[in-house]
């Protein structure tokens, strides 16, 4: 299994909540298309207006078709999710599902 780890920094506190309850919302319909996922994790930090965002892949070649795709779409409006910080890849040592 693969992760890709995107970090967003810099974002309103408010307006950073807003995003993330609208993913939270658009998630129920599944990942968007070209992005083959099959988990999704975020982590925010409201105080701060930042942002993880934990997408999994069972695959390299489904991770590095949903980086492609993640990185073509348009960034959230300014002010919305706060500047893209990183975008790192990573291979999930361990994974549990308590």
């Amino acid at each position: 299994m693969h992760a890709r780890v995107a970090t967003f920094e810099g974002g309103d506190p408010e307006q950073v909540g807003q995003m993330v309850q609208e993913i939270d919302r658009r998630s129920e319909s599944g990942p968007p298309e070209g992005v083959p996922a099959v988990g999704l994790l975020v982590l925010h930090r409201p105080d701060e207006g930042k942002v993880l965002a934990i997408t999994l892949f069972k695959t390299e070649e489904d991770l590095q078709q949903g980086h492609a795709t993640l990185n073509s779409m348009s960034p959230p409006v300014q002010g919305g999710m706060g500047e893209r910080a990183s975008v790192e890849m990573f291979e999930v040592a361990v994974k549990l599902d308590l």
